[in-house]
Parts: C-alpha cells; sequence; structure tokens
C-alpha cells in the first residue's frame, strides 16, 4: 500500500443520543451531513469502543485508542500531553496538572472554561498566577483559551500522580466543596486552588470581563495529572510518516509525543468560531509530502458541554462540509486513499459531559467495497457487523487491514 494516502477526521465528542426536539433521533441523523453520508453509502460502516473498560471517557484516551495505542499500556494523563505541544519538558518524578480557568460563584462551579476566556487574557492571569503562587517546584503555563497547565517538580514521591481529580466540565453547576481534589497529597492542589481565587478575583481583567457581563476567570481547577509518557513512534509503528492539526494542546502534544509533524493553523480556536476551512486546506497541502494526516475539531465537543444543541448542530455540518466535504472534493476521483471519519466519544447534550459508549465511524476508499447503509450515524452503524472492542485496533485495520 505504499503511497496510499491515510485521512483521519475527527469530530471531538459528535456522538449523541436521540433527542426529543429531534423527533427521537441524534444530531448525526438529524444534521445535513452529505458527505458523511455519502462515505457511508459508498464505502463501509462500523463502530468502535475508544474507551477500555475501567478508563474515563476522556479526549486523550479517546484519541490514543484512534491512534493505534492501547491506554491500558501508554496512558499516563492528560498534563503530559499538553505539556508536549508546550514545550514544558517533563523530567522523570515531575507531575503536569491540566489547569483550567473557570468562574465560580460562592460554593459552585459555574462555568469550567469562564466564559471561554480567550488566550491572551488567559496568558495575562497565568503569568500572574506563576508570579503569584508559581515556585521553584510549581510552574504556571499558559495554553489555549482556559485550557492551561500547572507543572509539579519532584512530586510522584510525594503522591501527587495518585491524588483523585474531577473534570471541571463534569461538575458544572455544582458544589466546589464537594468536587474538590481528594487523596493524601490533595491538600497542595486545595490551597493553590483557593488562593488563585483570592488573586483572581481582583486582577484587572476580570474587572473588565465583569464590566463586559462576561464571566470572570476568577479561580484555578486543577485535574488531569500523569507523569512523563513513553509512546513509540508512529511511522515506526505503522510505516507512514504523517501530520497532526488540533486547536488544542492534548491533540498537538499527543502527535509531538509519537513522532507526527503539527501543523499549526491560523484561526483555530478549538470552539465554533474554528477555521474549518483553514485546517481542511492544511491538511491536504500536507498530504503531498506525506501519507497520513489526523484532523482533529473541538467544536462538536464544546457544544455538547455546554449543553446547545443548536450548536452542536451546526458544528456537525460545519465539519461535514469543510471538513469532510474539502477532503472528498481533493481526493474523491484517486484511487490511492482512505479516509476515515469518527467522533472520539459521544458528549451528549443532555449529559453535558463524555460517556463511554461505543461509537460509529465510517470508512472509504482504496479497497474499500460499498456496505448496505444509507447514511452516516449511530443507528446506521449498529446495523454493521464490523465492531471494533479494542478501539487501539481500528488503526491498523485501516492502515493494513484486509481489504472490505
Amino acid at each position: 500500500m505504499a503511497n496510499t494516502k491515510y485521512i483521519v477526521l475527527v469530530g471531538d465528542g459528535m456522538a449523541d443520543y436521540p433527542i426529543k426536539e429531534l423527533g427521537e433521533r441524534t444530531p448525526l441523523e438529524a444534521a445535513e451531513t452529505p458527505n458523511m453520508d455519502f462515505i457511508a453509502k459508498a464505502g463501509y460502516l462500523g463502530q468502535v469502543k475508544t474507551i477500555p473498560n475501567k478508563m474515563q471517557p476522556a479526549s486523550d484516551v479517546a484519541n490514543i485508542s484512534i491512534l493505534g495505542y492501547d491506554p491500558q499500556l501508554y496512558y499516563t494523563g492528560r498534563g503530559p500531553l499538553e505539556a508536549a505541544n508546550l514545550g514544558v519538558k517533563l523530567e522523570e518524578g515531575d507531575v503536569a496538572f491540566r489547569c483550567n480557568l473557570i468562574t465560580a460563584t460562592n460554593d459552585t462551579l459555574l462555568d469550567y472554561s469562564a466564559g471561554h476566556v480567550s488566550s491572551r487574557e488567559s496568558s495575562i492571569l497565568m503569568k500572574f498566577l506563576d508570579e503569584k503562587l508559581g515556585s521553584k517546584d510549581i510552574k504556571f503555563y499558559a495554553g489555549v483559551s482556559y485550557r492551561n497547565l500547572v507543572l509539579f517538580k519532584s512530586a510522584v514521591s510525594a503522591g501527587l500522580d495518585k491524588v483523585q481529580c474531577r473534570a471541571p466540565h463534569d461538575i458544572a453547576g455544582q458544589s466546589i466543596s464537594k468536587n474538590l481534589p481528594r487523596g493524601e497529597a490533595a491538600g497542595l492542589l486545595i490551597e493553590l486552588m483557593q488562593k488563585s481565587r483570592e488573586f483572581l478575583a481582583d486582577h484587572e481583567v476580570n474587572h473588565v470581563r465583569i464590566d463586559l457581563k462576561e464571566n470572570p476567570a476568577n479561580m484555578i481547577w486543577l485535574w488531569g495529572q500523569g507523569r512523563k509518557p513513553s509512546m513509540p513512534v508512529f511511522k515506526e509503528k505503522f510505516a507512514v510518516e504523517g501530520s497532526v492539526i488540533s486547536a488544542v494542546d492534548l491533540l498537538k502534544g499527543l502527535g509531538r509525543i509519537i513522532g507526527l509533524e503539527v501543523i499549526n493553523v491560523k484561526g483555530a480556536t478549538g470552539y465554533y468560531d474554528t477555521n474549518y476551512e483553514g485546517k481542511a486546506e492544511a491538511g491536504i497541502k500536507s498530504l503531498k509530502n506525506k501519507d497520513f494526516v489526523f484532523v482533529h475539531v473541538e467544536a462538536t465537543d464544546e457544544a455538547g458541554h455546554n449543553g446547545d444543541l443548536r450548536q452542536k448542530l451546526l458544528a456537525i455540518e460545519r465539519f461535514d462540509k469543510y471538513i469532510v466535504g474539502a477532503f472528498l472534493k481533493a481526493f474523491k476521483n484517486r484511487d490511492d486513499f482512505r479516509i476515515l471519519v469518527l467522533p472520539d466519544h459521544a458528549t451528549p447534550v443532555k449529559v453535558r459531559t463524555h460517556v463511554a459508549d461505543i461509537v460509529c465511524f465510517g470508512i472509504y476508499g482504496k479497497g474499500i467495497s460499498a456496505g448496505n447503509f444509507s447514511a452516516y450515524n449511530e443507528s446506521e452503524a449498529r446495523k454493521s457487523s464490523l465492531v471494533f472492542q479494542k478501539g487501539h485496533e481500528l488503526m491498523e485495520y485501516f492502515i493494513k487491514g484486509a481489504n472490505l
């Protein structure tokens, strides 16, 4: 299969449950998705379990699976993956935490993203916190929007990697005090989170945000910790060289760790307003000198977390039109490519968080015979006998597997 082009397109959290307002259809069933439907009709559908049993249904776990790695062997936490893209080097014994800027009101976690605080504002606030709360052993780093990082040096010995933390997008609207980190070493994290609230409340950035009736970034939330990971290089594992395109540090950092080229796209925000066309254009261009590209869109997941059905439908339709459609237009008349389209996990709008349910995928291109499918959605995929209970086996099949 030399010189075959392999295209993986991920709509984060795109899968969902039937919704009353949609006539008991899922968003994938209700949205206008002619390009994914073409893949279903001209290619094949299947299902894949991207979250192993007893693991959290997190984007990092799911995307490690999709990229062909068993999370049960290689997953050490979200923080180290994001650190890799921020250029933060972890030594043995260090622990990296994801650090959300959130909006807290009394004892309620009101908004896990502080109104999707801008990267510019976030950078100012993280620098401020590093000056106030950082030390030679604790460093604050700005990421994209509300998604930031705190590094604790030589912290494994203190047990920081074992602390039980809740993801803030899982507890929006709930009590802060009842969801704080737990475990023997949790005290340090709780102290930092509480002190951050004292400092951030008086920062000029938040005064401006309040004046503009935007949710202030008035507290940090630490979670998703992990140690330095070690993973085989993608090229050595699958014999193809490729790239990753995403707005979020998590996916870009994962790409760097496994040796994929990270392509940064101007206007890729990780939110509803992301630059869909720019991502597709960069991905198509990258295949001129590489054989694999992984394009990730976060907007569908954000809509699920926000419980915003309208925005989820729009994000799915934009993903279909500007990402899937662009790649099909570029490659549909060629015989040297394969395309894989799927969500990493489901983020149902009614639940507003990730769930570990099996998800649907569509595959089309070289060696793929058409199945008897009418559209790309969850119910059609359930008709398929092509099911991967171990999610990491899908990539092996996609690149090296037998023809369908």
